[in-house]
């Protein structure tokens, strides 16, 4: 597997919890259709089982530098980490009773195929760059030059309703592990 950089996230800026995420705990998710790097559409109202999103600002390309001040955006820093994770922990979450593990962000499904391939992630990533989930759930956002980006959270559904909310979600790359314990804890049956 891809062997990242450790990140110091004591040298980041932590982001603090704003309240802007506070209404999906408990909301069912709206009939939306995404696309997915599976060249699949994937209608988030419709998802039986458990099933873990985990909403993200933006990936990085090799090559190309990170808009100016990205470190510095509270939460901003850590997207490739916290897919990895999710990528290294994928079945365990699936023993334990999770169905489907979707990443999702605002940029276009032609970008996030790159990151796809380059991670070896064994999920599609969804593109939400109409930002149609974005407004129809009022997802917590921010921008960045001409950008709208989701700020970090993690849903963990039932049948499609939001049964655990993680926000903000700090350090990232721990986010999987922190899903793990609230399911050990809920003693979920698939």
């Amino acid at each position: 597997m891809l062997n990242l950089q450790e990140v110091d996230w004591s040298s980041l800026p932590e982001p603090g919890d704003d309240g802007a995420a506070n209404h999906l705990s408990g909301t069912v998710m709206p009939n939306v259709e995404l696309l997915s790097t599976d060249n699949e559409i994937v209608n988030l109202g419709k998802l039986e089982g458990w099933s873990v999103l985990f909403f993200y600002p933006m990936t990085g390309q090799p090559g190309t530098p990170l808009p100016d001040g990205w470190d510095e955006i509270p939460g901003a820093r850590g997207c490739t980490p916290q897919a990895c994770a999710f990528r290294d922990l994928v079945k365990e979450l699936t023993s334990k009773g999770v169905r489907a593990v979707y990443g999702i962000s605002t940029q276009t499904t032609a970008y996030q195929v790159e990151a796809v391939k380059r991670l070896h992630l064994p999920f599609p990533l969804l593109s939400d760059s109409d930002l149609i989930l974005t407004k129809r759930l009022q997802l917590p956002t921010f921008r960045v030059k001409d950008m709208v980006l989701i700020k970090r959270l993690t849903l963990v559904l039932k049948n499609s309703e939001v049964k655990r909310l993680f926000y903000p979600v700090f350090p990232p790359d721990q986010n999987p592990a922190d899903v793990i314990k609230f399911l050990d804890s809920s003693h979920i049956e698939s």
